[in-house]
């Protein structure tokens, strides 16, 4: 697929004014061409009949052009569209890379280190308190304020920002103070009850099932991802609105299966019953 596109997209500059433009800018198409059809499209299609030194060339191609149009783009405000192009190209690459040489993505390697499973040492519920709270300053100020703040600003440069709604400001200051609300109140549930806190490396002891967590399995993750669109909502950025759809995905598709299993293990038959009473994204009383 993602040769048969590169195919299509670099047909689609020559014959296409407009789309030479929004993706290259002032770059000359057949000096990029040159370089990108054999490292990218050729050794893509070669990817695809599993052949690995092909993949290993097109993920480090694609990350190359991915950061080098990224720059051009921010620089002369041209290319914004090809920037995100490549951006996803890199992203898939990467990908096929490691179903080639791992025969997966490789989501355990997320909770290693000082990312890894861990229950709280045992401490007052106070300092608890304290540390989750604080862990919520840095956490929210850095994914709800730095990273939206930085993708609206790049998207402004690339010239790829949409139009929104005049209600979205409002809908989204709407919905970031009742995430806000719903985060705090599961973060300190989860450190006065649990005797831990939210992060991996300081897990609750203890299974918390009351608060926001009788009626759903993972307030917090409700909470941020909603956060995150609401700040997308407000700043008038599509590509905040995406950034926090992604991070939903990649919580739900790397992060939580991983995270339950653990539960699982610690819990047993507690967490079992809890997991099969209350549904994981949709609230059920």
């Amino acid at each position: 697929m993602q040769a048969a596109a590169g195919l299509s997209w670099w047909i689609a500059v020559f014959l296409s004014p407009e789309v030479r433009e929004a993706t290259l800018g002032s770059l000359d198409p057949v000096v990029v061409a040159a370089f990108d059809i054999p490292l990218f499209v050729i050794a893509s299609a070669l990817a695809a009949i599993g052949l690995k030194a092909a993949a290993a060339v097109a993920t480090a191609w694609t990350g190359i052009v991915a950061i080098a149009l990224g720059v051009y783009a921010t620089v002369t405000t041209e290319a914004g569209s090809g920037v995100l192009i490549m951006i996803a190209a890199a992203a898939c690459s990467l990908a096929a890379l490691s179903i080639l040489f791992l025969g997966g993505i490789p989501t355990a390697w997320i909770i290693q280190g000082p990312f890894a499973f861990r229950s709280a040492a045992g401490r007052r519920t106070t300092t608890n308190v304290g540390a989750t709270i604080g862990q919520m300053i840095l956490f929210w100020g850095f994914f709800l304020a730095v990273i939206p703040l930085a993708l609206t600003f790049l998207e402004e440069r690339w010239e790829v920002s949409l139009p929104f709604p005049q209600m979205a400001a409002p809908v989204g200051a709407l919905l970031l103070t009742f995430a806000s609300a719903l985060g705090v109140a599961s973060a300190l549930t989860m450190s006065w009850l649990g005797a831990g806190t939210p992060l991996p490396s300081a897990m609750p002891n203890r299974l918390v099932i009351a608060g926001p967590y009788r009626w759903i399995r993972n307030p917090m993750a409700v909470a941020g991802i909603t956060q995150g669109a609401a700040v997308g909502l407000i700043l008038g950025s599509w590509l905040v609105v995406a950034y926090a759809v992604l991070g939903s995905l990649l919580w739900n598709y790397a992060v939580r299966p991983l995270e339950e299993a653990d539960l699982e293990e610690r819990f047993g038959a507690e967490f079992i019953r809890y997991r099969e009473s209350v549904r994981c994204w949709i609230p059920r009383v």
